[in-house]
């Protein structure tokens, strides 16, 4: 059935270019994933509060170079997509990304997580702003959006310090070890103010 809507953004939008490397201060930078980086990731996965919210872990080295190496994948089908969130030595201190991208409608959810030294810098949101920004003026996407568990009030925070009002809440929209929670919905648009 044919849709009476054109696309908002054509297919090839993102996945005929390479996936940027994206500056967030000095010192601080967005990267593509790498095979090297699968330590890191199973570190990562290994912390308590990042199994509680991103309900995953790993458990080899298989499985860490499995995760890194899914990304470049994804970029090029344009449904999703991961960068590192990397030191002035290059090393990745966390993750943040595209999810579920729908060119059709210029959108996508975004997902972030830090190592636990990397936390309460304001480091998240300063790589949520990188991203934000490329996605709206060299990706044209039209709404980014985020959910996280009413349980997590520094994901919240985040998102606010990032720009990104609260919408609503969803209840009982997704499933921790701990059981149903209900999710806090913010989003941002091309066409807010400050980008």
């Amino acid at each position: 059935m044919p849709s009476l809507v054109t696309p908002a953004l054509p297919a090839g939008s993102l996945g005929a270019q390479k996936q940027p490397h994206l500056p967030v201060r000095p010192g601080l930078a967005l990267r593509p994933w790498r095979d090297d980086d699968a330590g890191t990731v199973w570190v990562a996965f290994d912390c308590p509060a990042i199994q509680r919210w991103h309900v995953r872990r790993l458990d080899s080295d298989d499985e860490a170079r499995a995760w890194t190496a899914q990304w470049a994948g994804h970029w090029h089908e344009e449904t999703s997509a991961s960068w590192a969130i990397v030191d002035a030595d290059d090393r990745p201190i966390g993750q943040v990304g595209l999810r579920g991208v729908l060119l059709a409608e210029a959108s996508a959810h975004l997902s972030y997580w830090l190592l636990p030294g990397a936390r309460g810098r304001g480091i998240a949101t300063e790589a949520l702003g990188a991203l934000t920004r490329w996605s709206f003026t060299d990706a044209g996407l039209h709404r980014l959006a985020l959910e996280h568990s009413t349980a997590n009030p520094a994901s919240c925070r985040v998102a606010m310090r990032a720009g990104f009002p609260a919408e609503g809440v969803a209840r009982g929209s997704v499933r921790h070890s701990d059981g149903w929670h209900d999710t806090h919905l913010h989003a941002r648009l091309r066409t807010d103010e400050s980008i």
